[in-house]
């Protein structure tokens, strides 16, 4: 089964941002290109207000050149930003303040120091 067909929606990664579109890279050699007028169906002025390098989006494949490992993608109509939002814990207080830090911190450096085999215990 090819992984990149046509129609299908896949994660990139924004390799590159010009003023005609959108660089997209992919694992296994592959790279594509959305173009200004596959961004959205309204006018662009700033494609730096859809996109920054680095970032995980979803893109559709509109064409792939199997030769070349390149492919016209789309971000028009779908929802291309990647979730990664992850719940954070909430901090707990305790009544002990930094004594717990003061208590923890000898052991932490001694565990530390034994996974380098530099010291086998520190004098508190």
């Amino acid at each position: 089964m090819i992984k990149y067909q046509k129609g299908k929606i896949v994660k990139g990664i924004v390799s590159g941002i010009t003023n005609y579109g959108i660089f997209v890279s992919f694992e296994e050699y592959y790279s594509g290109l959305i173009h200004i007028s596959e961004i959205s169906n309204l006018f662009v002025r700033d494609i730096n207000e859809f996109v920054k390098i680095g970032e995980e989006i979803y893109v559709k494949i509109l064409d792939v050149n199997e030769e070349e490992g390149q492919l016209k993608l789309s971000i028009k109509d779908i929802n291309y930003k990647v979730n990664t939002y992850k719940k954070k814990k909430k901090i707990r207080e305790t009544n002990l303040g930094f004594k717990t830090l003061e208590y923890k911190l000898p052991i932490w450096i001694e565990e530390g120091l034994k996974k380098y085999d530099c010291v086998t215990k520190i004098d508190s």
